[in-house]
C-alpha cells in the first residue's frame, strides 16, 4: 500500500499516525541523536492499538487494571514519548519532547522506568522488554485468580523488533510464556528486516513465526501499514488462550525517500532536507514539533476514552469488602505485610534458643516458611535448582497453565529469563517475586539484575552455593569474583548472612525494601548459629556490627561475611588464648554499612588495631574497609581467594586455599 493510497483510504488515521512520525523525526533531529526509523515504521500499529484496543486512561496512569504497554524495542523511544504526549499524560509535555535525550529531561535515549508515567519498564538492552512482559502476564494471571476478573482483567502488549528476537533471552522468555499459556500476552513484532548493520539476512535466517509456534504461541500476521488489517489481527489476538505473536510487516523509516527500508533510518537523524521532503510526502505542512489542533484533539480523545471504563472499575472495586480493598491496595503499592516484623522477631528468638546448625540456604527456606504463610503476594521460583536453592516451601502450590493460584514457578534452565520475568512481576505490582540459582550463575542473569538496580525494583535473588564451600562441583560452579561484581553494581544490597538469624534479618530487609533489589548469597555447607543472644533489633540493617568484643586490650579486628564468620570466631579463640584481644565484626551487607553514619562506622572500625578480612572470594573491594575507614594498608591482611577454585571436598579446599582459623591467626600475629 503506497502512501497516497493509505492517506486517501484512511485520512483520520493517517493524520494521527503522521503526528507520531513527525515528532519522532523532529526530536531526533533536534537532539542530533536517536532512532527515527522504528517510530516511523510502527506508527500505524501504535495508533490502532491505542485508539481501538489499549485499555488505559491518560488522566490516571497508575490505574491498577490498565493494559500494560511495553516498548521492548527501546531504541524507538520516541514512539512511546510521542504517544504519551499526544494522549495527554500530564508529565509528558511538548517541552520534554523538544528536550529529547538532553540533561534533566524525562525523555531519555531509551525509556527509563520512573522518569515518566506510562513507561512501564526500562528498555533498551534488547530482549529485556519482551522478557519483562512475561512477568507482567504472570502477575496479571495470578492476581486475577486471587482477586477475580472484576478486579484484575487486562492484557500486556509488547512492541518488539528483530533485535529483541535475536537476543538469547527472548528464547527463554517465549519458551516460558508458551509453556504457561499466558493468553493475555500479545507481542507485536516490528518485522522490518533491518538491523544497524543492514539486512537481517546478514546475520540471521531464523523463521521467527515457526519458532514462536513451536514454543506454543499463536502466530498471526498483518500489514503493519494497513489500519484495518492491524485492527483485525489485534481483535483475533485478544481472543486467544495462548500468547500471541502478531507479525507486523513494516518499512523502517516509512516515507523517507532516501532512508526508508535501510539501516540509515535506524540510528541517526534523517537530516533537515530529508525531513522536509518526507513531510511533504506525508502531506504534513507543519514546522518542527507543530501538531495541528484538530489532530491533537483527536489524540486527547483517545487518551480520555478509558475514563468511563476506569470509573466503572472503581465503582466495582468500592463494592469489595474493606479488608479486600485494603489488601489489594497495599500490595499494589508494594507495602509489606504488617505481620512481617513480628513474625521475623519471633523466628529469630526461636533460632537463638534452639541454635540449629544448617546451611544458610536451608535457613532461607526456614524463613520463607514463615514469610510465605503471612505474605500472599510472594511468588517464588528457581531456575531448575529448587532442591538446591531451597526456594519452595510447603503449601505454595505451583503456578501452571492449569492452576493460576499456585505461587511457585518452575522456570527451567532460564536464569536470565527468570530474572527478567521477576522484574516484570514486581513492576506490575501486587507481587513480591523471588527466585533462585547458584551464585556463579548470576553471570547468566546479569543483564536483568542490572536493570533491577537501575529501575529500583525490589526483586529478591536467592543465590546459593556461594563459594568454594560448595565443594566437588569445582571452579565452574564456585564463585570467586561474583560478590565483588555484585557489590560494584549501584543500588543492590548484597547480603551474605553468617547464620539463620542474619538470614532472617536479610529477608526482612529484602521484603521491606522500596527501591533496591537484594541478593542473598547463601551457603551449601552447614553453619552454626552464632547469634545466640536474642536481639529484637535488626543488626543486619546496620550492614556490619560487632559480633564478639575483644577481651582485654583490643589489638586486632577480624572482619568476615557468611561462612567465614565462623572461621573468624575460631581465630579469635586462638588469639585470645594467647592474650591478644580480638574484635570480630560480622559484615553481612557492605552497602548498608556504607550508608551508616560516620560515627557508627568509627565505632565499629576504630583506628589502631590491625585488621584482617576473611571471605572465600577475591580481595577486590575489601581494602575499602581494611585500609580506608581509619585503617592502614601495612597493618591489613586478607584471607580468601586469589584465583579460581578447584574440585575437591569443601573442608580440603578451605585448607588448601588458606581460609582457616590458623591461617587467619597467623596473619594477625604477623601484622602485630
Amino acid at each position: 500500500m503506497d502512501i497516497a493510497t493509505l492517506r486517501n483510504a484512511n485520512p483520520d488515521h493517517w493524520k494521527k499516525a503522521t503526528a507520531i512520525r513527525a515528532l519522532a523525526m523532529d526530536a531526533v533531529q533536534a537532539a542530533n541523536s536517536g532512532h527515527p526509523g522504528m517510530p516511523m515504521g510502527m506508527a500505524d500499529v501504535a495508533t490502532v492499538l491505542f485508539e481501538k484496543h489499549l485499555k488505559f486512561d491518560a488522566a490516571a496512569p497508575d490505574w491498577a487494571d490498565r493494559d500494560r504497554f511495553i516498548l521492548s524495542a527501546g531504541h524507538g523511544s520516541m514512539l512511546l514519548y510521542a504517544l504519551l504526549y499526544l494522549t495527554g499524560y500530564e508529565d509528558m509535555t511538548l517541552d520534554q519532547i523538544r528536550n529529547f535525550r538532553q540533561w534533566g529531561s524525562i525523555t531519555a535515549g531509551h525509556p527509563e522506568y520512573g522518569h515518566a508515567k506510562g513507561i512501564e519498564t526500562t528498555t533498551g538492552p534488547l530482549g529485556q522488554g519482551i522478557s519483562n512482559a512475561v512477568g507482567f502476564a504472570i502477575a496479571e494471571e495470578a492476581l486475577r485468580a486471587e482477586f477475580g476478573a472484576k478486579t484484575v482483567d487486562h492484557h500486556t502488549y509488547v512492541i518488539a523488533g528483530d533485535g529483541c528476537l535475536m537476543e538469547g533471552i527472548s528464547h527463554e522468555a517465549i519458551g516460558l510464556a508458551g509453556h504457561l499459556k499466558l493468553g493475555r500476552l500479545i507481542v507485536l513484532w516490528d518485522n522490518n528486516d533491518i538491523t544497524i548493520d543492514g539486512r537481517v539476512g546478514l546475520s540471521d535466517s531464523t523463521d521467527q513465526r515457526a519458532r514462536f509456534a513451536a514454543a506454543g504461541w499463536r502466530v498471526l500476521s498483518c500489514d503493519g501499514h494497513d489500519p484495518a488489517d492491524i485492527d483485525r489481527a489485534l481483535n483475533e489476538a485478544k481472543g486467544s488462550d495462548r500468547p500471541v505473536l502478531v507479525d507486523c510487516k513494516t518499512i523502517i523509516g516509512f516515507g523517507s525517500p532516501k532512508k526508508a527500508d535501510t539501516s540509515g533510518a535506524h540510528g541517526s537523524p534523517l537530516g533537515d532536507a530529508e525531513i522536509a521532503t518526507t513531510k511533504e510526502i506525508y502531506g504534513w505542512p507543519y514546522g518542527p514539533f507543530e501538531i495541528p489542533a484538530d489532530v491533537l484533539q483527536s489524540w486527547r480523545a483517545i487518551g480520555a476514552r478509558g475514563a468511563a471504563t476506569r470509573a466503572e472499575w472503581e465503582a466495582g472495586f468500592a463494592r469489595l469488602s474493606a479488608s479486600r480493598q485494603a489488601d489489594f491496595t497495599r500490595r499494589m503499592a508494594g507495602q509489606p505485610s504488617r505481620k512481617l516484623e513480628a513474625a521475623i522477631r519471633a523466628f529469630k528468638k526461636q533460632i537463638s534458643e534452639t541454635t540449629p546448625k544448617v546451611a544458610t540456604r536451608k535457613s532461607s527456606e526456614m524463613v520463607l516458611e514463615v514469610i510465605n504463610g503471612i505474605m500472599p503476594e510472594t511468588i517464588g521460583g528457581s531456575a531448575d535448582l529448587t532442591g538446591s536453592n531451597n526456594t519452595k516451601t510447603g503449601g505454595l502450590g505451583v503456578f501452571t497453565a492449569q492452576d493460576r493460584k499456585g505461587r511457585y514457578v518452575y522456570y527451567g534452565i532460564r536464569e536470565h529469563g527468570m530474572a527478567a520475568a521477576m522484574n516484570g512481576m514486581a513492576l506490575h505490582g501486587g507481587i513480591k517475586p523471588y527466585g533462585g540459582t547458584f551464585l556463579c550463575f548470576t553471570d547468566y542473569a546479569r543483564g536483568a539484575m542490572r536493570l533491577s538496580a537501575l529501575m529500583g525494583v525490589p526483586v529478591s535473588y536467592v543465590m546459593t552455593h556461594d563459594s568454594i564451600g560448595l565443594g566437588e562441583d569445582g571452579p565452574t560452579h564456585q564463585p570467586v569474583e561474583h560478590l565483588a561484581m555484585l557489590r560494584a553494581t549501584p543500588n543492590i544490597h548484597v547480603f551474605r548472612p553468617c547464620d539463620t538469624v542474619e538470614t532472617a534479618e536479610a529477608w526482612e530487609l529484602a521484603l521491606t525494601s522500596a527501591r533496591t533489589p537484594s541478593v542473598l548469597a547463601l551457603t551449601r555447607q552447614g553453619l552454626p548459629t552464632l547469634r545466640t543472644q536474642h536481639k529484637t533489633k535488626n543488626l543486619t540493617a546496620q550492614g556490619a556490627y560487632v559480633l564478639a568484643e575483644a577481651e582485654g586490650k583490643r589489638r586486632a579486628i577480624l572482619m568476615a561475611s557468611g561462612s567465614e564468620v565462623e572461621i573468624a570466631m575460631a581465630a579469635r579463640d586462638l588469639l585470645q588464648a594467647e592474650g591478644i584481644g580480638v574484635r570480630v565484626v560480622s559484615f553481612p551487607c557492605w552497602e548498608l554499612f556504607e550508608a551508616q553514619s560516620e560515627a557508627y562506622r568509627r565505632k565499629v572500625l576504630p583506628a589502631g588495631p590491625v585488621r584482617v578480612a576473611v571471605e572465600a572470594g577475591l580481595r577486590f573491594g575489601w581494602d575499602r574497609w581494611l585500609a580506608d575507614e581509619r585503617g592502614r594498608r601495612e597493618k591489613a591482611g586478607f584471607a580468601g581467594m586469589e584465583g579460581f577454585g578447584a574440585s575437591a571436598p569443601a573442608p580440603q579446599l578451605y585448607q588448601e586455599f588458606g581460609i582457616t582459623a590458623d591461617s587467619v591467626a597467623d596473619k594477625v600475629r604477623a601484622l602485630l
